[in-house]
């Protein structure tokens, strides 16, 4: 092994803003942090791109970064060899024009693409490091094949959104064995796609609850009218609710109802008996929050995105992805994205089945959060070069 690790990228499609884009570029050019303009510490040296489309700036990178672009996922793994020759794999299966199957789910071919990787690994006799960017796959069962795939290979695993990695207004990290009453988080955008993103912002709190996490008995998602009603009949809190928009700087005068003409929330009852919220108001905000009731009291946290310039909280998921490359263990529980993996699957089969609350016995899913910090901002806004990135050459 170089001293350097070399990394293979497997990438559904590649053009400006992308999540390839602000992953793998990262890995080519660099990384914005609060901290300064970080170099990478590891090597792209393979690219597999599912498409390319007429936006696409992935081509133009690896001829630039002289990286070259394979054929096939087992060509790219292989890298100019005959069997394994990367040390990790990026699995970018984010965006691309893939279908939205009859339930609304888009199909992005991350399970096929996990399949090959670990057929790769099955015939090379051994396993690297494998980063999932977002949830696992579309569907749970498709999850889960790809978690037993990877317990029988042995594969080390790190997924998940960058929301857990952002920055926090006010900043709150609350000690394991914390006394979460009850939760509820916000978000907006799309059911599937930013509903997880939503889901994991809750997670990464409520995960260090007092006897950590459990698992999940039952989810239900609402929309319309039934949003509202149900709040009024206490299924979700208002109370948390205002305190998490509270958080949020940038929103516009007046209560939700006014602004939001599509609302929906999934209601969450976790095995300990702990019920959580997820809103998501598109209209009304364009940021992510969280609030909970901790020892009887109110809190509200806003979870900050920066969405134009070095987008740089994916430089923070990106140093986290370098230290589990490095050590080959998780910064944060892999778990966790698996468990939400399966409360977004129920929450779209609870909408294509008339809105019903959907039993899941199958998210018996427990684990613990972790003891040392990842690597994140500290503040609650961006700063340095995250802001003012000058003559640094990144996107």
């Amino acid at each position: 092994m170089s001293e350097r690790l070399r990394v293979a990228a497997i990438i559904t499609i590649y053009h400006p803003k992308a999540h390839a884009d602000v992953i793998v570029t990262k890995f080519l050019k660099g990384m914005s942090t609060d901290e300064g303009f970080l170099p990478p510490e590891i090597d792209i040296v393979s690219i597999y791109l599912d498409h390319v489309l007429e936006n696409d700036i992935g081509v133009g990178l690896a001829e630039e970064y002289g990286v070259p672009i394979y054929p096939s996922i087992r060509r790219t793994l292989h890298a100019g060899a005959n069997e394994l020759n990367v040390d990790a794999v990026l699995l970018v299966g984010e965006h691309g024009d893939y279908p939205w199957n009859e339930r609304g789910r888009h199909m992005y071919p991350r399970r096929y693409f996990f399949e090959q990787i670990a057929g790769v690994f099955g015939e090379s006799g051994r396993s690297v490091p494998v980063f999932n960017d977002k949830h696992f796959a579309y569907d749970f069962a498709d999850a889960q094949w790809m978690w037993n795939r990877a317990q029988a290979l042995e594969i080390p695993l790190m997924a998940g959104s960058s929301l857990p990695l952002c920055w926090r207004n006010p900043f709150v990290e609350y000690d394991r064995e914390t006394h979460v009453e009850e939760a509820l988080s916000i978000g907006y955008g799309g059911i599937e796609a930013y509903g997880y993103h939503a889901l994991e912002t809750m997670q990464c709190m409520i995960e260090r609850r007092v006897g950590g996490e459990t698992g999940v008995k039952s989810v239900q998602c609402l929309e319309g009218d039934a949003v509202w009603q149900a709040g009024q009949d206490g299924l979700w809190s208002r109370e948390l609710a205002d305190a998490a928009i509270g958080a949020i700087v940038n929103k516009p005068d007046g209560p939700m109802e006014e602004h939001v003409k599509d609302p929906a929330v999934f209601l969450i009852e976790y095995a300990d008996g702990l019920k959580a919220a997820t809103l998501m108001l598109s209209g009304y905000v364009q940021e992510f929050a969280y609030a909970a009731r901790v020892d009887g009291q109110v809190h509200g946290v806003e979870f900050f995105l920066q969405n134009e310039g070095p987008f740089a909280h994916f430089s923070y998921l990106c140093q986290n992805i370098q230290r589990f490359f490095t050590s080959g263990q998780a910064p944060y529980p892999p778990e966790r994205t698996l468990l939400t993996t399966g409360i977004i699957d129920a929450v779209m089969n609870s909408r294509y089945e008339d809105h019903q609350r959907v039993e899941t016995p199958y998210l018996d899913i427990a684990y613990t959060s972790y003891d040392a910090l990842p690597a994140r901002p500290m503040g609650t806004r961006p700063q340095g070069v995250c802001v003012d990135p000058k003559t640094v050459d990144i996107i």
